[in-house]
């Protein structure tokens, strides 16, 4: 079976490389482009300003004392999306297999292109020089036969990078990388391998199964499989994606409605934080419930607005509870996902002219919320009530 072709493209910088492409004076300067000095918060910022200690979901504030010196911008929205349209056009050029991350970021599939545009190492070369010459802006590009191995090869050489791992070669190019470069792996997790004397991929693939699902769970074996390249995930078009879903089976059936609404808040949070990572929202909350006979119904709602927000989720998910036999009848599974999907970009970070001041407070949590889920990983971080499961 031929190995799949897949190009990770993920454009430097993006927001200050606009920034710096309208106005050649901020080349080379340290541009931070955010929110309010006062609440807001870092939306991207310049490699210059990066050497500060300056990130994205950062406090304004905390970025302007570490570069006082700093050019801080507000986001430019309209003219972002501008820009990421010609250069998202330039993707479908060389393949309709294309699934967006973000504004700025996607991956291709080029298994299929092979024979109109070259090896997909040249595909990867022609989309950088064109995304150059057409918009004056550099993409970073990485390429494998999996999505995981072709997202870190991308950040290998940034910015304006082409990282390409052979199929034959993929043990060799993860083998000696550091175990934090593992999607997934936040500060805890990473404290507790390093407590296994597990530092890098090899160290990680030579632990022993067992061990690692005694000390992780599922997310051991997970690693296990992405440390040593077993990434089965295809490329998704967005308009292929019809809803985003989370839902768990349940080792005894629930029985009663507070235990429910317990796990209800774990998937919504869960649900929510996968959506944030797609960049995208939804309108329709459907609640799934499966109960001890395997008899199964959902019950959904519409909201005027699209959301990515757990709260709302978990708020909404509770009102549909109450149209369930839930309290009456066993429980054996809970789910919940949401339809009517719209591809935000990163526009979910900053909404400047928003006057919903609970809005701008939702928003503003969910980044910092984002942010320690990056750091300390998805199973260490959530609600307080949850972590007496």
């Amino acid at each position: 079976m031929k190995a799949k072709a897949i190009i990770h493209l993920d454009m430097d910088a993006f927001y200050p490389s606009v920034e710096a492409l309208d106005n050649p004076a901020l080349k080379g300067k340290p541009v931070i482009v955010g929110g309010s000095r006062k609440r807001g918060m870092v939306a991207s910022a310049s490699y210059e300003a990066r050497k500060f200690g300056i990130h994205s979901a950062q406090p304004m504030a905390t970025a302007m004392r570490l570069c006082p010196h700093g050019i801080f911008l507000p986001v430019r929205m309209t003219r972002y999306k501008e820009v990421s349209k010609q250069v998202f056009e330039i993707f479908y050029r060389f393949t309709p297999l294309v699934e967006p991350l973000s504004i700025d970021e996607a991956f291709l599939d080029v298994t299929g292109s092979t024979r109109l545009f070259g090896q997909p190492e040249d595909i990867a070369k022609k989309i950088k020089e064109a995304v150059l010459q057409e918009t004056g802006l550099t993409v970073s590009a990485g390429v494998a036969s999996s999505k995981f191995v072709a997202k870190i090869a991308s950040d290998m050489d940034k910015p304006n990078g082409l990282t390409i791992v052979p199929p034959d070669r993929i043990r060799e190019f993860l083998d000696p990388l550091p175990i934090k470069k593992m999607w997934g792996v936040g500060k805890v997790t990473h404290q507790a391998l390093m407590r296994l004397n597990v530092r890098t991929f090899k160290d990680l693939s030579q632990m022993p199964l067992k061990l690692l699902e005694k000390e992780f769970g599922k997310h051991g074996i997970k690693m296990h499989k992405l440390s040593i390249g077993i990434d089965d995930r295809d490329v998704i078009p967005y308009h292929n994606v019809k809803s985003i879903a989370h839902e768990e089976t349940f080792l005894q059936d629930i029985l009663d409605k507070d235990t429910a609404k317990k796990e209800l808040l774990h998937l919504a949070n869960r649900l929510a934080l996968r959506m944030r990572k797609k960049q995208v929202t939804g309108r329709t909350v459907t609640l799934k419930v499966k109960y001890g006979d395997f008899h199964q119904t959902t019950r959904s709602k519409t909201l005027s607005k699209c959301t990515n927000d757990g709260l709302k989720i978990y708020s909404i998910a509770c009102e549909l509870l109450e149209k369930t036999g839930v309290g009456k009848r066993p429980v054996r599974l809970l789910g919940i996902s949401l339809s009517q999907l719209s591809f935000l970009g990163a526009e979910r970070q900053l909404n400047l002219f928003d006057q919903d001041m609970e809005s701008i407070r939702r928003r503003n949590l969910n980044i910092a919320l984002d942010s320690l889920y990056e750091k300390y990983g998805e199973e260490n971080i959530g609600p307080a009530v949850l972590f007496s499961k």
